[in-house]
């Protein structure tokens, strides 16, 4: 595990971190696994800078489970992704004897950080994983951050010269085979992005299509 301080935040020193760390090691890609870790490292960030208080052992599984749905293990899966990655958090921190209460949040940080609007209204841990996926995939709210943390954060868990590429293609991957699950999300984009063809579902035509208006 890297113990790299950055501005005062470092990864929990904990067994579980420890086993979480070791498990996204083994499944995922290194340039997802060194996103999801930056996910942790700008959300924990963005949390001291508004005086959040947050558990961060409850933060890092988030933020390193919140994009395993989208790994080789669950390309037959029919899930949102998202959904996917917020059971597979649940059952291990049970696994762990840690609080439902200390679960649900974890669980609605993973299911909902594709969800803009929305988790900035509740747990400062949910909000944070949304902001540090946001911040990480997109560079929202980039100039929030001094160019000495984007540069701690970036020496410690490199981007990679083509990440947005890269990470494109992942998505890309894990989503061709279910993309229904993508309908009412911005994750659509992502099969779009490779399939031009694709012909994407319209909440409009489906509610005139209805057997309402029939």
């Amino acid at each position: 595990m890297n113990s790299t301080d950055i501005f005062g935040v470092t990864i929990p020193d904990s067994r579980i971190a420890d086993e979480i760390t070791q498990l996204i090691r083994g499944v995922a890609s290194e340039a997802l696994f060194l996103h999801s870790t930056r996910v942790y490292f700008w959300g924990a960030l963005t949390g001291k800078r508004n005086s959040l208080a947050f558990d961060p052992e409850l933060l890092y599984a988030a933020a390193m489970f919140h994009d395993i749905g989208i790994t080789p293990g669950y390309h037959e899966s029919r899930l949102r992704f998202e959904v996917d990655g917020a059971n597979a958090a649940r059952d291990f921190l049970r696994g762990h004897g840690i609080d439902e209460r200390d679960i649900e949040k974890v669980w609605l940080a993973i299911a909902l950080h594709t969800t803009p609007g929305i988790p900035e209204h509740m747990a400062p841990e949910v909000f944070l994983v949304q902001a540090g996926a946001g911040m990480d995939m997109a560079g929202r709210n980039y100039e929030h951050f001094t160019e000495d943390e984007r540069e701690g954060v970036i020496a410690a868990y490199p981007r990679g010269h083509d990440f947005g590429h890269e990470v494109i293609e992942v998505f890309y991957q894990g989503l061709k085979h279910r993309p229904d699950s993508t309908f009412g999300t911005f994750n659509d984009d992502f099969l779009a992005y490779r399939d031009p063809d694709l012909q994407r579902g319209n909440l409009c035509s489906i509610i005139l299509g209805s057997r309402w208006e029939r």
